[in-house]
């Protein structure tokens, strides 16, 4: 008897895997694969549910005869250990990112004959509220808050990119890559001080209030799902930083990074071009212990950032406050720095790994920008914050538009290189 693979990564069956199965076993005996975990954060979108619930749900139904994990989103494994005759999948991947994986699996069935099957894919009413259902599940706050800790098990480093509107979020939650074989997203969200306040048109001083900077928050998560992290800068008074904390659990939010600095806050790019002071170990230990017991979950996070290598105060003062700032309760460990060259940074990951093995790490790699995701991972890095790329890319295309538009008394020579507004609101989902 023929064997028949299909691969599904969805939390909830509808009308169009059941279509697919129907015909898979007019070909012959199927075997659906569970993607893994690891492999559907790259591929397509934080699961709902567990694998081993997933797993359980696929072999339930009418017409599977095994169903197996698939760990690689490309099919490798599973090809070479299956041979399977025939492998089955919606054609919805003949387009977009996921036909390099449509074109990988060609290939692979090709080498012992192998055929693969395009079955059109389902659009119903049914199938869209299905959808509509998981992505609003997905955003919804209890889900979305624990969705850090839970990648931070998962994957070997989280990317989070900057946003400061529901459109950079929604740039953040849809961009998916396909490079030399593999797919690969963003898996959550960085909302700056920074890209808030210059979206703003106002300094980067803690001028916008947080009324205002939960507004932002508000923007991006009625039309998103990932997680967010939030820069919260110092904290404010101890006594403000408990309410901030419970605000923004509340909304969904997964994280939020506070700077051991106080009084008028300046970027730390200044570094000690400008006065800025450092608090003492003890303020800023008494600020995050109280931020610690007025949250209300286990779920949120609240990560220390160490300014001492920004403040020239020296290697061990950075390793010191950071032993201190855990044991008053911190979730993780930001190290910043504002030198090209990445050593101070890995140095400090590795001395601080050597007696803190579990508590992660955070990095802003914007001026040490030479040193990939994986290198970070390899001395311990778990979070890896692109923080104002977006707002950066953004405002030079913006400022050459404006004066081309004076400089030719039309549009006529921007247009070619402008997004047409049909491609921006595609981003846009209606409901």
């Amino acid at each position: 008897m023929k064997t028949v693979y299909t691969c599904f990564c969805t939390d909830v069956i509808h009308d169009g895997h059941l279509n697919i199965l129907r015909e898979a076993g007019k070909l012959g005996k199927v075997i659906v694969g569970c993607l893994s975990d690891a492999a559907l954060i790259r591929y397509n979108k934080f699961p709902t549910v567990s694998q081993e619930e997933r797993v359980k749900m696929y072999r339930s139904l009418p017409g599977v005869e095994q169903v197996v994990i698939q760990e690689k989103m490309h099919y490798d494994d599973v090809i070479s250990l299956i041979h399977p005759d025939y492998v089955v999948h919606g054609d919805n991947w003949k387009n977009g990112p996921e036909s390099a994986i449509r074109a990988h699996v060609q290939k692979l069935l090709e080498k012992y004959g192998g055929e693969l099957i395009d079955i059109p894919y389902t659009y119903n009413e049914q199938v869209r509220k299905i959808d509509l259902q998981l992505r609003e599940k997905l955003a919804m706050p209890e889900f979305r808050r624990k969705r850090l800790r839970q990648l931070i098990s998962m994957t070997p480093v989280v990317k989070a990119m900057e946003a400061h509107s529901g459109l950079t979020g929604l740039i953040v939650e849809k961009t998916v890559v396909e490079h030399e074989g593999k797919l690969d997203q963003f898996d959550a969200m960085w909302i700056s001080s920074l890209c808030d306040s210059t979206a703003k048109g106002k300094p980067d001083i803690e001028l916008v209030d947080m009324t205002s900077r939960f507004r932002t928050i508000d923007d991006i998560t009625e039309v998103t799902t990932k997680p967010i992290i939030f820069d919260g800068d110092t904290g404010g008074l101890t006594e403000h930083f408990v309410y901030t904390v419970r605000s923004l659990e509340k909304m969904g939010v997964s994280a939020v990074i506070i700077e051991d600095k106080k009084g008028l806050k300046k970027n730390s790019l200044f570094g000690t071009e400008v006065k800025q002071t450092q608090a003492t170990i003890e303020e800023f230990s008494e600020k995050i212990a109280a931020g610690k017991k007025a949250q209300l979950t286990d779920d949120f996070m609240i990560i220390a950032r160490i300014e001492s290598l920004i403040l020239e105060q020296g290697m061990e003062d950075a390793l010191t406050r950071a032993k201190a700032f855990v044991k008053a309760g911190a979730d993780g460990i930001m190290i910043h720095s504002r030198k090209k060259d990445p050593a101070e940074i890995l140095e400090f990951c590795d001395k601080f790994r050597e007696s803190d093995s579990t508590t992660p790490i955070v990095v802003v790699p914007s001026s040490f920008n030479v040193i990939t995701e994986e290198e970070l991972a390899q001395h311990g890095v778990n979070i890896v914050i692109y923080a104002n790329q977006l707002t950066r890319s953004a405002f030079p295309a913006m400022k050459q538009t404006a004066e081309d538009i004076l400089r030719y008394h039309r549009a006529k020579e921007v247009d070619d290189r402008l997004m047409s507004i049909k491609e921006i609101i595609t981003l846009i989902d209606e409901i």
